[in-house]
């Protein structure tokens, strides 16, 4: 598959948080080929403010593998992540990094601040932006616009 379709496998986790009356953010990681963990927010519903997306997919792939390293993965987020989801990614060893939407409030990556830098860490993150990157958007801006 190519980016794009993992991506539209990520925006229907969107589409959930949205449902749910979450930040509509969703994220998939794959390994093999296969999609090892999939998720969106659930910072409403748990009362948890470190329940994003990726977080949500970083444990329930670590629980799956039986371990905290998730090297030759590639996590597909819907949203630039902002630094803690930046910080796990780097924790967790995972590969490649593809988002859609940048984030020019928090995002970590690109926008804001570059915590995925190369050469910055003892574990290099292969990041690609922009993939979907207008239907990433767009369900953000359809969620705040109901709630403003």
């Amino acid at each position: 598959m190519k980016h794009e379709d993992w991506m539209r496998l990520a925006l229907v986790q969107a589409e959930r948080a949205y449902e749910l009356d979450e930040v509509p953010i969703g994220a998939v990681l794959i390994y093999n080929g296969q999609i090892l963990a999939a998720g969106h927010n659930k910072k409403e519903q748990t009362q948890d403010p470190t329940a994003h997306a990726e977080i949500m997919v970083i444990r329930e792939a670590a629980e799956k593998l039986g371990h905290w390293r998730l090297t030759d993965t590639t996590l597909y987020v819907t949203l630039e992540p902002c630094p803690m989801c930046a910080g796990a990614i780097v924790q967790a060893r995972i590969k490649n990094l593809v988002f859609g939407a940048s984030d020019a409030k928090s995002g970590a990556v690109e926008s804001v601040t570059k915590i995925l830098k190369p050469n910055l860490w003892n574990h290099t993150v292969n990041v690609t932006a922009g993939i979907l990157e207008q239907e990433c958007s767009d369900i953000l801006k359809k969620y705040f616009r109901l709630k403003r």
